[in-house]
């Protein structure tokens, strides 16, 4: 199979694919890419199965989503976003990064924040479950964004996850809030950089978005 070929057998077929790679002098350098796959209905034990090669699998409705491993940029906003986080919990809670939640046998993510009690997090050995979740935050990125800010949206919504968060680094950056109402996600509000993002739940927490991007300096 030629390079930006894609595999189609009874397993996979590949709406995009291209992991990212330094191309050379002669060459044009690739971009990062998120990978949705199609396919007969992949399972949670069929993910089990995959390699540890340091990408993300996900799955939606028995769809696999392959993402690359996050930028440094990425990982920045996370962590600074835990910092504040996790320095005005509650003793009770607290902050984890990229853990397994299963909605279903077909409905299988990774977000990239939660807040959680601390005492469900001692009885989980490997997959939380949407109803111990009090907040999921996603990071988009230009391979992500799409997904982020529709797909993630409604199943997100639909395991009943009472609040989403949707970082965009690019827009200063801006804090999307998505609060569960009924059987749907209400708003949502945007809170940019330069203003205050101030909430009750799932504790008291003010703060300017714009410091998930500002030199710790």
């Amino acid at each position: 199979m030629g390079e930006g070929e894609t595999p189609d057998n009874e397993w996979v077929t590949a709406m995009a694919t291209i992991e990212p790679k330094t191309g050379t002098a002669a060459e044009e350098p690739t971009t990062r890419h998120t990978v949705l796959y199609g396919a007969p209905p992949f399972t949670v034990d069929d993910l089990l199965k995959f390699p540890d090669d340091g990408n993300r699998y996900e799955l939606f409705n028995g769809s696999l989503l392959v993402s690359p491993a996050p930028t440094p940029q990425h990982q920045r906003v996370i962590t600074r976003l835990v910092h504040i986080l996790q320095g005005v919990a509650p003793p009770t809670l607290e902050c984890l990064t990229t853990v397994n939640v299963r909605f279903s046998n077909e409905n299988f993510y990774i977000p990239d924040l939660i807040v959680v009690p601390e005492e469900v997090s001692d009885g989980v050995d490997l997959m939380y479950s949407p109803s111990d979740l009090l907040l999921a935050v996603e990071v988009v990125s230009p391979s992500s964004k799409a997904v982020d800010r529709a797909v993630k949206v409604e199943a997100y919504a639909e395991a009943r996850i009472p609040l989403y968060w949707r970082v965009e680094p690019m827009e200063g950056p801006t804090i999307y809030v998505y609060e569960l109402d009924g059987n749907s996600y209400a708003g949502p509000v945007a809170y940019k950089a330069g203003t205050t993002l101030s909430m009750t739940m799932p504790f008291q927490v003010s703060f300017d978005p714009g410091e998930l991007m500002r030199p710790r300096a």
